[in-house]
């Protein structure tokens, strides 16, 4: 990216900061106005002459960018799976604390597995109303993948953000 006194050619085509075309400028003349505008005068493209140039906020433009990749790179790489472990005897504190814990993973984009652990074989039913109560709390920001899931020692249940 050519930027500022970079710029070789005598006149440009000159674009605003708000994208309004301010027609053919000398070199001298648009960078004065970058000048006193207090941003960059970016060349996006040096196959035509002359060539079309931009008064650009450079910091905040590369920012966006930056951020822009950011966001395609989590939508590339899909959710995370993060879990959270219960107890079928859980207290009323806790289980508010977990499913403030569930809603901020749910509403950030990732999936949440939750497990509850069986100490006892009569837990079971008692692991699955914990985990449909879970579900049903959390239908604001998140919907449930699979269904409750008990085997042997541990119950799960996975639920996915509402965006998907």
């Amino acid at each position: 990216m050519i930027m500022n006194e970079k710029i070789k050619a005598s006149e440009v085509e000159l674009k605003g900061v708000n994208g309004e075309d301010l027609g053919i400028v000398s070199l001298k003349e648009a960078l004065r106005m970058a000048k006193q505008l207090k941003v960059d005068l970016v060349c996006t493209s040096l196959s035509s002459s002359p060539p079309p140039c931009e008064l650009v906020d450079y910091k905040k433009a590369k920012e966006a960018i930056t951020k822009e990749k950011q966001q395609k790179l989590k939508k590339e790489k899909g959710p995370k799976v993060k879990e959270i472990r219960l107890s079928a005897s859980i207290e009323v504190h806790d289980y508010e604390t977990k499913l403030r814990q569930a809603e901020k993973i749910l509403r950030s984009g990732d999936q949440v597995e939750f497990i509850v652990r069986l100490q006892k074989g009569n837990e079971a039913a008692r692991a699955s109303e914990l985990l449909k109560r879970m579900a049903g709390d959390l239908k604001n920001c998140g919907r449930q993948d699979k269904g409750i899931r008990v085997s042997g020692k541990q119950a799960a249940m996975s639920m996915v953000p509402l965006e998907i």
